[in-house]
């Protein structure tokens, strides 16, 4: 395969593939009025409900939803591991239906299903819970050369921390090798993310309180902020995507401290926030996107965040993630 240079325009590039090295977990949710202390105990004010979702599975789904009839030709890998149970199979059953190609999603006999626990608050937000499972146990000491190949041809590459970060480093390097961008969702595991792995990210996209825990850094503030992601230019990452929440999210470029300005994005209303379990995920799913079609930065951000607003209007990780012509719709009424 001809390695195409990063300096290539998207919409230039013969090779559109989306490619992700996903986690795959099932969703349990249940709502409540109050967050759990510790020796406290809280009742579910409805039955708790079960769903496919996941960081990865979620986002790919969106992925293919916002990439349907786009102009770039799509085919959308996940990469993953499942236990060989029930929900394994919801799972699978999940990205097929949503046109994922699961061909490298393997199930292991040994590990069950990785799943979530979600704590939906009465206004939306949430707390989860994370049981690795499979994600974590199932995978090789060393990924095998067809697996880097799809990666080496991929149009983008988007990972996150819910597979060891061995396998995203292995990934990273691949990608990068191949002039493949990497977008590193920083959702997951809340150790400290390897130097090996950031100096191999194009764009690290974390949410604030993620990005206090990987700079050991406050968050409060713009001027925090941006000193805490200067702190992760330092080591090796190019681009920062920084989710905001109710504020909107911010793009620091490489040398901002040196004229280059951050990009700003604000939200997108949303008339009722019914759950806002997948809105990171929705968002980063859709810049990259945005991304691989050769739009703007500010177009990138304005897309993702227009896919976010759709998110939260609806309940479930998976059920929320909306289609491309419902993200343009939105974006040409506002």
């Amino acid at each position: 395969m001809t390695s195409i240079s990063p300096a290539t325009p998207w919409h230039a590039r013969s090779r559109s593939n989306g490619n992700h090295r996903q986690s795959t977990n099932l969703t349990q949710s249940g709502r409540n009025n109050s967050k759990p202390f510790p020796s406290f105990t809280i009742k579910s004010l409805n039955p708790t409900t079960t769903a496919t979702g996941g960081r990865r599975i979620s986002q790919c789904r969106h992925l293919r939803g916002v990439w349907r009839n786009a102009v770039v030709p799509d085919v959308l890998r996940g990469s993953g591991r499942a236990g060989q149970d029930a929900h394994g199979k919801l799972i699978i059953d999940a990205l097929e239906g949503g046109g994922v190609r699961t061909d490298h999603v393997n199930e292991i006999s040994q590990v069950p299903t990785g799943h979530a626990v979600v704590m939906l608050q009465s206004d939306g937000q949430n707390s989860i819970i994370i049981v690795g499972g499979a994600n974590m146990c199932g995978w090789p000491d060393d990924l095998d050369n067809t697996d880097l190949e799809i990666v080496k041809n991929a149009g983008i590459v988007l990972l996150q921390r819910e597979i060891p970060d061995s396998i995203n480093i292995q990934v990273a390097k691949a990608a990068r090798s191949a002039g493949v961008p990497v977008i590193l969702d920083a959702g997951g595991m809340d150790a400290p993310v390897p130097v090996e792995l950031l100096k191999h990210v194009d764009i690290l996209s974390p949410n604030e309180s993620e990005l206090a825990r990987l700079t050991g850094m406050q968050t409060e503030s713009f001027e925090q902020i941006s000193l805490a992601v200067a702190k992760c230019h330092k080591l090796g990452v190019k681009e920062v995507l920084v989710k905001l929440g109710g504020r909107g999210s911010v793009l620091f470029i490489e040398g901002f401290i040196e004229g280059k300005e951050p990009i700003k994005q604000g939200i997108i209303e949303a008339e009722k926030v019914l759950d806002t379990t997948g809105i990171g995920d929705t968002f980063t799913a859709a810049y990259a996107v945005a991304f691989v079609e050769g739009k703007s930065k500010a177009e990138c951000l304005r897309f993702a965040a227009a896919a976010a607003s759709l998110c939260v209007r609806v309940k479930g990780a998976i059920p929320s993630m909306p289609h491309r012509k419902a993200v343009l719709d939105l974006l040409q009424s506002v």
